[in-house]
């Protein structure tokens, strides 16, 4: 990746539970249609990103953030030539609600009214949070997210619409559902599912995109994915957790792990395991005693002149940006 110009580190700080932490510039990246299970809050340092969400083409510029509710589909890719930079923190629903709780007058499970902002102060103070957690600054890392989360939900958010009641369709989408889940490593068919459920194919298809927004198939894709994730997570190699989810061999994870995630599954594998090591060995002061990275812009190097490379175009301080804006 390093060769292209494109670069990701997708990473957690244990001082941050229920949150993903990514920093990434991509160039001819494309995710496809997929899902997270935890909200994501993508904040544009340079450049444009393009995703689809809810059948619309969404563009996000530089001081603009994109963002996206749980379990709901959306793609990526590049909306100019140069591609785009960005800073993304990933938290889960309990910790979004825990934060709306304290801090706003949502009621209901919280959660983002539209795809995008443009908002700089956010986008900084996402930037922010990052460089905390790689800078091993528990304290600002959780309270610059606090700050963030808040102002966003001030600004565009409301409480999820609530669960329509069942329809004989989503009955069947989600007894598919339930079988391929039980069954990832070697689904049925197509004809067979349908068959074993009482229904017919395009049927089952239609009920499956009304109820996941994809094709069963795609959504398989996607629960493999996040299937190996939890296993790379507990320590399972990434060619054995390839099998244990049903894809054929390694090079077929990497390439759909890529494609969801960002990363391929043994770089993310190895920053879970340094940032272990991170946590787990830290000088006397409590500062990390190992370094975090290609991502680290020394501080003392910073209040001259920064290095003119495109990590550190923004190199945001700890402190919240001045303004009324703050929660």
């Amino acid at each position: 990746m390093a060769g292209s110009g494109e670069r990701a580190r997708h990473w957690r700080y244990a001082e941050l539970p229920g949150v993903d932490l990514l920093r990434a510039r991509y160039i001819r990246k494309t995710f496809v249609r997929h899902t997270h299970e935890n909200f994501v809050i993508a904040a544009i340092a340079d450049g444009v990103e393009v995703f689809q969400h809810q059948g619309v083409d969404v563009s996000v510029g530089a001081g603009a953030l994109a963002l996206v509710n749980p379990d709901t589909p959306h793609t990526g890719r590049a909306g100019v030539p140069e591609g785009w930079r960005y800073g993304a923190v990933y938290p889960s629903p309990e910790v979004v609600a825990r934060i709306a709780a304290e801090t706003t007058t949502i009621r209901g499970t919280p959660g983002f009214a539209a795809p995008m902002v443009d908002d700089p102060y956010t986008v900084r103070l996402v930037h922010q949070v990052l460089r905390a957690a790689e800078e091993g600054n528990a304290l600002a890392a959780d309270t610059l997210l606090s700050v963030a989360v808040t102002r966003l939900l001030r600004l565009n958010g409301g409480p999820l619409p609530e669960r329509r009641t069942p329809s004989a369709g989503a009955g069947i989408a989600a007894r598919a559902r339930a079988v391929l889940e039980e069954r990832m490593a070697e689904p049925p068919s197509l004809e067979r599912l349908a068959t074993d459920l009482g229904t017919s194919r395009f049927a089952l298809l239609r009920a499956f995109r009304d109820a996941y927004g994809m094709p069963p198939h795609t959504w398989l894709t996607d629960a493999r994915v996040r299937r190996a994730r939890l296993l790379l997570d507990t320590g399972t190699s990434p060619a054995e957790a390839a099998v244990l989810v049903g894809f054929t061999d390694q090079p077929h994870l990497n390439r759909h792990f890529a494609r969801i995630v960002g990363v391929p599954p043994g770089a993310y594998q190895r920053e879970r395991e340094n940032t272990a090591v991170r946590n787990n060995v830290q000088d006397p002061a409590g500062r990390p005693a190992v370094a975090s990275g290609a991502w680290h812009i020394d501080r003392q190097h910073s209040r001259t002149e920064p290095p003119r490379t495109w990590e550190s175009r923004t190199a945001p301080s700890y402190g919240t940006p001045s303004g009324s804006a703050s929660p």
